[in-house]
């Protein structure tokens, strides 16, 4: 006799609930369990990032017009950068914690994973969460965000000429840009390259796990084209890093006398690291679905042979 198999609980995984600036967000009550309250954490990230700008470049003079070339209401990065960019990071917390546990899941509901491999499916969900909630990853993102980040946003990324933020010193509103405003849009754009990864990090690991792939499914890709739906949850990323990069070019060519073509080069990286990063994982499950297609092709031509042979007899 078989014994019944008992039914697996099917888990429920997260990528972005958790960490230390969850827990802030949820003891200072602008989000409530799981992400409710999306709009008061926008509101305050820009209370803190955007807003404290726009009343000092006014006490010093540099809010429209002035002795600069660039005042704050004509700074096109900053602008674009903290009311458009980084609520859109923020909001796609929200997006991505809805569509990525329900592809999790269809690992198990669909029968992807056979129930031997249970236990270890379990433990890379386990895995991811460690890092997900890891204290030590995001204080080492902030001391990335205060020694590197500082020094290629000041070398590389900032106006070199008379802004409202510095002229060669900084002002009172540049102090407040230079290490509050820019270190938390960083800290935020780092912490997702991290679920960014600790996503590549649980698709490895499943991928080698015995998965039950069907040739003959009707999605045409073995049983796993639910994985596609995990690329459109990072449209979002997509929308607010393009967001980025097309303000700060734009600030070059309005005020640093540079031209479109200038940065090429910087854009071809943007979109070779999405497709790496997002596109990329997808591709781990490539040699299942060419085990499959093989194992498929040959029992389809049994099939067909038997079936012509019959036919012929007949």
């Amino acid at each position: 006799m078989h014994k019944p198999q008992i039914p697996q609980e099917t888990p429920d995984f997260s990528l972005v609930l958790g960490g230390p600036l969850y827990q802030l967000y949820l003891r200072s009550h602008i989000a409530r369990p799981p992400l409710g309250l999306l709009h008061r954490r926008i509101l305050a990230i820009i209370l803190i990032a955007w807003l404290p700008l726009l009343l000092l470049s006014a006490l010093g003079g540099n809010l429209l017009g002035g002795d600069v070339k660039v005042d704050f209401l004509h700074d096109i990065d900053a602008h674009i950068r903290f009311l458009i960019a980084l609520p859109v990071l923020i909001a796609a917390e929200l997006i991505v914690h809805q569509r990525l546990r329900l592809v999790v899941r269809q690992f198990v509901d669909g029968g992807i994973v056979v129930p031997e491999e249970m236990p270890k499916f379990h433990a890379a969900i386990d895995s991811a969460v460690r890092l997900r909630n890891s204290v030590v990853l995001e204080v080492a993102l902030i001391v990335l965000v205060y020694t590197f980040g500082h020094w290629a946003w000041q070398d590389r990324i900032a106006l070199q000429t008379a802004t409202w933020f510095g002229g060669p010193g900084l002002t009172l509103a540049g102090y407040w840009y230079a290490y509050v405003s820019i270190p938390i849009f960083q800290f935020i754009l780092l912490r997702w390259y991290l679920r960014l990864f600790i996503w590549f990090w649980f698709l490895w690991r499943v991928s080698r796990l015995n998965l039950r792939i069907t040739a003959t499914h009707p999605d045409r890709a073995g049983g796993l084209g639910f994985l596609g739906d995990s690329t459109h949850a990072f449209t979002p990323l997509l929308f607010a890093q393009s967001a980025l990069l097309a303000g700060v070019i734009a600030s070059r060519i309005f005020y640093g006398e540079q031209t479109l073509l200038d940065f090429k080069m910087e854009a071809g990286v943007l979109i070779v690291f999405f497709i790496v990063f997002i596109l990329g994982p997808l591709c781990m499950f490539t040699s299942h679905l060419a085990r499959a297609k093989r194992q498929g092709e040959r029992e389809y031509g049994a099939f067909a042979a038997r079936y012509v042979q019959g036919f012929e007899e007949k």
